[in-house]
């Protein structure tokens, strides 16, 4: 253990790890990148992260950067849970669901706490967090407010940023920050402080005030549904002058703060809805369904391809048996349209959606039966059987997977994604959250191999830069975290870009907040990272402890 380590470990409650094996376990994410860590710190509590922030802090004031990178369960798909110096590992101490209350429909949580088993105890008082992710089982409430995380019931309910009400923060230089709506009074007052807190509402206030044309232009030139690009400065002051300081820290991926505690609202959990599956025989006929389905409001609209039936038909074959195709044929696109309204209307809405595209459909099924709509629900979750694959060093890549276009281009879109990958003659399927036009997708590429490594590269920039001409975003629910970081020039432009450097340097003026995420990474900086094998090995049901 170095002397760091050693010193860190004598003034926390929690343990600090700095052994080969566990830097080697924290190296990587579910991304294709790896930065191996210098220290990995399982806080015991709050007081843990203000210690460790406010040390990194003094040393950044002797001119040594020690890095700090909070992370959840390790999901991220874009590097944003690496770094090269202390990362903060949550789960293993901070987990716990604090408080619920179920007047107020509010959750206090620790950020290493399991979605899904936040989710489990809402269900058991009757509630859900209705934006929870396909990971839900496996990521952690903080790497969700993290990456602003939304999932296929986000249509109708939003991403996790519309659900989170307060938030407790520590700052950079390790003061604790509370965050929540206050009034142009209390703003006033706050920007009194003396404090670190003081100095960012006064220097926020200003960058918004001062840039609020510049803002808005640019948040109304994208028309996409979901966004977690950047930073969210449109939605801090409002024209009442109130002001929220918690938008910047939903999607901000550790880079302004790290979170100790959120509160989110929750709503009621209805087990019961109508399901329909609907089948089409051409990209345009389902893309005209879209249309219309999305005229009734269903709660969900997900997709999958043929290619990624072929694949799963292909690799796992009784995953989808008796589900889908008809006499070995597979669809070329198949949706899945949900309705959770209360029970007299929500049959009259799948009655009326099945109206709507029965003229474009090959095969329709309804059903609102809970047990026959998992089974339906399959089709949409054999997409893991992608995300898990390697084979002889082949993998599915998560370089191009979270792209979002206004869904007036959501046809337009997945034809190009087909002319990109044929054109580089790879093997990638198709999925994702239709009715919000955010595709995912995951080409079959080996990084032991150079050429393979320059195509991954070229790839990305082609998709990015096709998505940004689409009006779209690179990314709707993942985070820019380091992939995306290069992309952000084109996407914002250099003038918003450049706000976006100025409040980081509010919030971090010594750069020790997850440094390399977001902001300030190009290509060549991702060239080194780049594993030359990839899986998710990490994603072992526990954490390293020697």
């Amino acid at each position: 253990m170095n002397k760091i380590a050693r010193f860190l470990q004598e003034h926390l409650d929690g343990e600090v790890f700095a052994s080969a094996a566990v830097r080697e376990y924290f190296s990587t994410d579910a991304s294709v990148l790896k930065i191996p860590p210098q220290m990995v710190v399982y806080p015991a509590g709050k007081n843990d992260v203000r210690k460790v922030a406010r040390f990194c802090w003094q040393l950044a004031e002797k001119g040594r950067l020690l890095p700090i990178t909070p992370r959840g369960r390790g999901t991220d798909q874009a590097g944003a849970a690496i770094g090269s110096g202390v990362v903060m590992a949550f789960p293993a101490h901070m987990n716990k669901l604090l408080e619920i209350d179920t007047k107020q429909r509010m959750v206090r949580l620790q950020p290493g706490a399991n979605f899904g088993a936040v989710q489990d105890t809402l269900q058991t008082h009757g509630f859900y967090l209705p934006p929870y992710p396909a990971s839900l089982n496996y990521s952690t409430i903080g790497g969700a407010i993290a990456n602003n995380c939304a999932g296929e019931r986000s249509l109708k309910y939003g991403p996790i940023a519309d659900w989170v009400d307060q938030l407790e923060v520590v700052l950079a230089n390790g003061e604790i920050i509370y965050t929540e709506r206050v009034s142009k009074r209390e703003l006033n007052r706050r920007k009194g402080l003396s404090t670190m807190e003081g100095e960012i509402y006064r220097q926020v206030d200003g960058l918004i005030t001062d840039n609020w044309d510049l803002l808005k232009k640019y948040a109304d030139s994208r028309q996409v549904s979901k966004n977690s690009s950047g930073y969210n400065l449109t939605a801090v002051k409002q024209s009442d002058g109130s002001f929220d300081l918690t938008p910047l820290f939903v999607g901000s991926q550790g880079t302004l703060g790290v979170v100790t505690e959120a509160i989110l609202r929750f709503a009621p959990y209805t087990p019961q809805s109508e399901l329909l599956v609907a089948e089409f025989a051409s990209l345009e006929a389902a893309g005209q369904a879209v249309e219309e389905l999305l005229k009734l409001k269903p709660c969900s609209l997900e997709m999958v391809d043929r290619r990624l039936l072929e694949f799963v038909q292909k690799h796992q074959p009784d995953l989808l048996k008796d589900l889908v195709g008809e006499d070995g044929a597979m669809p070329e696109v198949v949706l899945l349209a949900e309705f959770d309204n209360p029970s007299h209307k929500r049959s009259k809405l799948a009655k009326k959606a099945a109206k709507a595209i029965e003229g474009k459909v090959k095969r329709l099924r309804r059903s609102d039966e809970f047990y026959e709509q998992q089974r339906f629900w399959a089709i949409r979750h054999s997409a893991a059987s992608v995300v898990n694959f390697n084979d002889s060093g082949r993998a599915a890549l998560p370089i191009i997977e979270d792209g979002v276009v206004p869904r007036r281009a959501l046809v337009e879109y997945i034809e190009k994604v087909y002319q990109l990958l044929d054109k580089h003659h790879l093997e990638a399927a198709v999925w994702g959250h239709a009715g919000d036009a955010n595709l995912h997708l995951q080409p079959l590429l080996d990084l032991s191999k150079i050429a393979e490594r320059q195509k991954a590269f070229k790839l990305m920039q082609e998709y990015y830069s096709m998505v940004i001409a689409l009006g779209g975003s690179v990314t709707a629910e993942h985070g820019d975290g380091r992939l995306r970081s290069p992309y952000l020039v084109k996407q914002h432009g250099l003038d918003v870009v450049e706000l976006f450097s100025q409040l980081k340097k509010i919030f971090d003026p010594y750069g020790t907040l997850n440094p390399g995420v977001k902001l300030h990474t190009d290509v060549a900086d991702l060239v080194p990272l780049l594993r030359q094998d990839y899986s998710l090995r990490h994603l072992a049901d526990h954490l390293p402890r020697t």
